[in-house]
């Protein structure tokens, strides 16, 4: 599968309703067309209306196939979309011209937030140029030094997102700098010990089993080199970062030195939540609508 392919199967679902918070931003209307041009979605745009209407102008958004609710500020738009997301109005949560703390500030507010329980976690799924498949990378962006108990959140998080684009049982590789347990890495404990709550079923619908470095964990012949088995060595679906550093960094690699494409999305809330960057193009962000929506399917 692609990501090509994801949009694919994105458009032949139900069509969902996108509630885009503060939308007056030139990169998000031309995800919005595009989504509207593969009849991905039905679209509420949250914020200046004059601006929106402008931008929709330039960007060839029909007006009559989208709805605009005034806001006067982008934290207000991000209460009214978050809102119509609590109230059913929308299916996706999707960020627009507003910073990420304003409106995740509203995704966790009591009383009209989109709050679970759930750890928050960002999923990023990979389409990497010269590689067989998808890879899915988590938590980049979210997490800064999720405890073993979060990483388990996250591990089921990212399961759920892999298993809605048609990866029956994803296989986890919890990254570490060395494939044995040393007591003096964290991320090697804790590879262990997720390793064996999924043998016990307390992590389902994947199997989990590291610690895996890099390369043993995306390579059948370095996995081999090195002598390790194991039913994910090489095979890994799902790469869990140790934390938010690798992660980063990891993304960023991906995406500047490999020209790899991406879709990410925000899991563990209500509905799902599209949080790209400023910096992300209008390609990232309809591949990030597409998982999205894939991800509304329970």
């Amino acid at each position: 599968m692609t990501l090509t392919d994801l949009l694919i199967k994105a458009a032949a679902l139900p069509k969902r309703t996108i509630a885009v918070a503060a939308a007056e931003d030139e990169e998000v209307m031309s995800a919005v067309a595009q989504g509207i041009e593969k009849e991905l979605a039905h679209f509420i745009l949250f914020g200046n209306q004059t601006a929106i209407a402008n931008l929709m102008k330039k960007e060839g958004v029909p007006a009559e196939k989208v709805s605009v609710v005034h806001a006067d500020h982008p934290a207000a738009a991000a209460e009214l979309a978050v809102k119509a997301v609590a109230q059913k109005e929308a299916e996706v949560l999707m960020k627009g011209n507003v910073a990420t703390a304003v409106i995740l500030k509203a995704v966790l507010n009591k009383e009209f937030g989109l709050r679970t329980g759930r750890v928050l976690s960002h999923t990023a799924v990979f389409e990497i140029p010269g590689y067989e498949r998808l890879i899915t990378i988590t938590d980049a962006a979210m997490n800064i030094e999720p405890d073993l108990q979060q990483k388990v959140q996250i591990i089921q998080n990212a399961v759920e997102v892999a298993v809605s684009i048609g990866i029956t049982t994803p296989k986890v590789a919890p990254l570490a700098a060395v494939e044995v347990v040393n007591p003096s890495m964290q991320a090697t404990l804790d590879a262990a010990a997720l390793s064996q709550m999924n043998a016990r079923g307390q992590i389902q619908h994947c199997i989990v089993d590291g610690p895996l470095a890099l390369d043993n964990a995306i390579s059948p012949a370095a996995a081999k080199h090195k002598g390790i088995d194991g039913r994910v060595a090489g095979q890994a679906d799902i790469l869990l970062v140790p934390n938010i550093e690798t992660g980063n960094a990891l993304y960023k690699s991906l995406i500047y030195f490999a020209q790899a494409k991406v879709g990410a999305v925000i899991s563990g809330a209500k509905a799902p939540i599209v949080l790209t960057s400023r910096a992300d193009t209008a390609e990232s962000k309809l591949f990030s609508l597409a998982l999205a929506i894939c991800s509304t399917e329970k």
